[in-house]
């Protein structure tokens, strides 16, 4: 596909998903009917379509409408581009641009890319931050890796990457996390990550898991486990007893087959007061997901003051639920991958209240201006 084939593809995976349908199945039914298109073909779409929708509201109004081709066109002309280039009308790219296609200047919360009414949520949690942050989401997340130290070292694993012809480098954020800067799109076929030397997963998610108090012989539950990343992090950093919880299993039905091939041992469970105590629980929160919209942009034009509220009252009672299982001693990490505080501080400031006996011994926040997602963790013990 020439590039201009492959913005044409952009703009009307882009109208499909402006219609209402998923971006994802937009993109899959876009594929299904362009058996013509190669790999490359559909990841260069795919990239253009996801960087269009980082930037939904800035890119149309540079591009002079909220429609696929203002869009892609917005993109053109916040790299400096006039789109003569793309917007040829030969073949399949699409037609020339217009004198009714001028654009203007995204102002405010449209130059940030957030929704209006979020804006002042996120200047109230990150200050100062709130500009520098939010630029920062405007571009692709970097691929990240966790060297499993359970079966490698990471001198070791940069060794194996690179014979692969993988190219990646140590990241401050935490001691295992290793940044991909060559051929990411190898990582999955690689026998690196076959045999379970490394795993992806985000820096700052990393970081939280580095942050927990875990040593040797320790009964953990993951009360929000997921897909198991920090479940399998926890796990390779200290030998521990793990359980691993979600309150929907099926997002757990891939983790024990990714347990085997990381060497550690995990166990499910639908019943976790059962097995209660722990001496951790940690409570992964559902959550608006602010602080990783980099890699799910369509999460952040889906949230609403409505959906943020109900979220808020959902973790509230995780919160209470999982205390109950913490033991004597034990510990509560509550942590969200949200930028805003009423899901992070304000929260933990709330159970702590409603909730005497319990004590906040440490709060961290990670932010995209470190490298990783934005992050949030709290430690908190029972007297």
């Amino acid at each position: 596909m020439t590039p201009g084939a492959r913005a044409a593809a952009a703009i009307a995976v882009l109208d499909r998903y402006l219609a209402g349908e998923p971006v994802e199945r937009a993109l899959t039914n876009w594929g299904r009917a362009s058996r013509f298109a190669g790999s490359g073909d559909r990841a260069a779409v795919r990239d253009l379509v996801f960087d269009a929708l980082r930037c939904k509201r800035s890119y149309a109004a540079l591009g002079g409408a909220m429609t696929g081709r203002g869009l892609i066109l917005g993109g053109v002309r916040a790299s400096g581009g006039d789109g003569g280039d793309l917007f040829t009308g030969e073949g399949h790219a699409p037609v020339k641009v217009g004198p009714d296609e001028i654009g203007r200047r995204p102002v405010g919360a449209e130059a940030l890319d957030v929704p209006d009414w979020l804006l002042p949520e996120l200047e109230a949690s990150l200050g100062d931050a709130t500009v520098p942050v939010l630029r920062a989401m405007q571009v692709r997340a970097p691929v990240f890796l966790r060297v499993n130290l359970r079966k490698t070292t990471v001198a070791q694993a940069l060794a194996r990457l690179a014979g692969e012809e993988i190219a990646a480098t140590p990241h401050p954020l935490a001691k295992t996390a290793l940044e991909v800067t060559g051929n990411a799109r190898k990582i999955q076929t690689s026998e690196s990550f076959r045999t379970g030397l490394v795993e992806l997963q985000d820096a700052s998610s990393q970081a939280v898991v580095e942050a927990l108090p875990l040593r040797d012989g320790i009964r953990v539950l993951d009360h929000c486990a997921g897909g198991g990343g920090k479940t399998l992090a926890m796990a390779a950093l200290a030998r521990i007893k793990v359980w691993a919880h979600d309150a929907n299993p099926r997002r757990m039905a891939d983790l024990p087959e990714r347990a085997r091939r990381a060497g550690v041992a995990v166990t499910l469970t639908e019943a976790p007061e059962t097995l209660a105590p722990f001496d951790l629980v940690l409570v992964d929160a559902p959550c608006s997901g602010s602080g990783s919209w980099r890699r799910d942009p369509e999460g952040k034009w889906a949230l609403t003051e409505a959906r943020l509220a109900e979220v808020v009252a959902v973790q509230a009672g995780i919160m209470t639920r999982a205390a109950t299982m913490v033991g004597p001693g034990g510990t509560l990490a509550y942590a969200t991958c949200s930028l805003l505080e009423k899901e992070n501080e304000a929260q933990v400031n709330a159970f702590v209240t409603a909730h005497p006996g319990w004590t906040v011994q440490s709060k961290q926040r990670f932010l995209p201006t470190s490298g990783g997602d934005g992050f949030f963790v709290a430690l908190l013990t029972r007297a």
